[in-house]
């Protein structure tokens, strides 16, 4: 019985990959940012310019399979010199020590042309499990006739649980710096 449950399992995920296809991240049409509230009155914003991911999205059932991503905190980019090399400081991302920042999925439920992509963060060396909403699902065949999917990505995460906690208060109240962090990704992605 244990041997029919095992081969009936197999061919169940094997059916579910049959339909997954690889694609690699078209850099030129992708942005990585994320946007915080500094001094309580406006959104700073910025982004990663290097990154990768390795993605495996079933076109059939407009689903998701797989989602790994790697990037690089050097790359960090606000459009200000100065706040750049503080940020990739011990103060916040620590990237001398901690080069990466990893997300990996572990499940992805869908709904149309949406879905909620669940999976584990990392940055500075702590790990959280995350929830990200995937809006914007669209296939789509290029110019040169190569097959695409474009979604994004948007979530929110406390910057302290990963330990960047460096703030000042202010003295009218409040903090330099937000807690709370919007992640921003937008993703064109090419089948390999």
């Amino acid at each position: 019985m244990k041997t029919l449950l095992k081969l009936f399992a197999a061919g169940l995920l094997s059916v579910g990959l049959a339909n997954a296809t690889p694609h690699s991240i078209d850099k030129g049409h992708s942005d990585v940012g994320f946007s915080v509230k500094h001094l309580m009155i406006t959104n700073v914003k910025g982004k990663f310019s290097d990154y990768d991911a390795k993605i495996d999205f079933d076109y059939k059932n407009k689903t998701f399979n797989a989602l790994e991503a790697t990037i690089k905190a050097t790359s960090i980019n606000t459009g200000i010199e100065k706040r750049d090399n503080h940020l990739r400081s011990d103060d916040f991302f620590a990237a001398d020590k901690f080069p990466e920042i990893t997300f990996k999925m572990k499940s992805y439920k869908a709904d149309g042309d949406e879905g909620v992509m669940t999976g584990d963060l990392t940055m500075r060396g702590v790990t959280k499990e995350v929830k990200l909403e995937v809006d914007d699902i669209a296939t789509v065949k290029d110019f040169k006739g190569n097959n695409r999917v474009g979604f994004t990505l948007e979530g929110e995460v406390n910057r302290m649980d990963y330990g960047l906690k460096w703030n000042k208060a202010l003295e009218f109240g409040g903090v330099a710096v937000s807690e709370n962090v919007k992640l921003i990704i937008e993703v064109s992605a090419v089948e390999k």
